[in-house]
């Protein structure tokens, strides 16, 4: 339900015009009549369902929810299937569309988003994987939670690497009404809030199927960005060319993003230990990217 939650929110704030492609055009067909009742009767834009890519070629932003199966474990469980869907997704993509900025949800994220980036030959500009920044939303949330102040007083909660087991909460630069974090908890509390934010979807999955809302929310933000030229700072997986010490992966840091996709790749100085996790994080997503090649 993710493309779905996405494609609502960009009807019902007058976005832009919102194609649903679906390998079962029926089901495309239905979520868009569903969604086609939020727009505003001052807008033009129109939503509307299909299966056949050439009803995209034009498109400025395409955002990638497909999925082979469910996981329950890990998000890596399909990887294989994955890398092979996304595989042939990128294939048509190449054949049908112009020059869009790709948006890559799936999981595992930051696997397909390198491999999507590989297959098309796109600028890495171009190809975005977009869930470190919910992860950030989480970590935000669970601090809030645990040390009992309002999420509006926290700052600079950012998470980065791997969407998945590996992620690292950058700790050092968090701040609660401007003041750093670390000096506020123990280490305990530190592995705790850590281990809390990596099981969040594990969490959430014993209360519901999966997680729907925030990854579109976040999505969406940077959807707006790219339509509105609004230069958006957020964390997102992307192909690393040198930057935070790291080639050949993709995953996530903190970037600019605005109207032609990834317009900076944003330099962060991390402490010693966030430094090694973020390393051991490039490593276990090489270690995925490999396994599937």
């Amino acid at each position: 339900m993710v493309g779905s939650s996405i494609a609502f929110l960009c009807a019902s704030n007058s976005l832009d015009d919102v194609v649903l492609l679906n390998r079962t055009k029926s089901k495309a067909i239905g979520e868009a009549m569903d969604i086609s009742n939020v727009i505003s009767q001052t807008s033009n834009f129109t939503v509307r369902g299909t299966d056949d890519y050439q009803e995209i070629s034009q498109a400025k932003v395409i955002v990638i929810t497909a999925s082979t199966g469910v996981y329950l474990k890990n998000r890596t469980e399909i990887i294989s299937a994955q890398v092979e869907m996304i595989k042939d997704i990128a294939k048509k993509i190449k054949t049908y569309c112009m020059s869009p900025i790709v948006l890559v949800i799936s999981n595992p994220v930051d696997v397909l988003t390198y491999f999507f980036q590989k297959e098309t030959g796109m600028s890495r500009n171009s190809v975005i994987g977009i869930a470190s920044s919910l992860d950030s939303q989480r970590f935000r949330y669970i601090i809030s939670k645990n040390i009992g102040v309002k999420n509006t007083h926290i700052t600079d909660a950012w998470v980065f690497g791997e969407h998945g087991d590996s992620m690292v909460p950058i700790f050092s630069k968090t701040k609660i009404k401007g003041k750093n974090l670390i000096e506020k908890i123990n280490s305990k509390q530190k592995e705790e809030i850590t281990k809390e934010v990596r099981n969040y979807w594990r969490t959430l999955r014993k209360f519901k199927t999966r997680s729907q809302f925030g990854i579109a929310k976040n999505t969406f933000d940077v959807i707006k960005s790219i339509i509105k030229n609004q230069t958006i700072s957020t964390p997102a997986s992307v192909l690393l060319e040198g930057e935070f010490g790291q080639n050949e992966v993709c995953m996530g840091v903190p970037v600019k993003i605005s109207s032609s996709g990834i317009t900076e790749i944003q330099s962060m100085e991390l402490n010693s230990s966030e430094q090694d996790l973020f390393q051991k994080s490039a490593h276990t997503i090489r270690n995925y990217i490999d396994s599937v090649y």
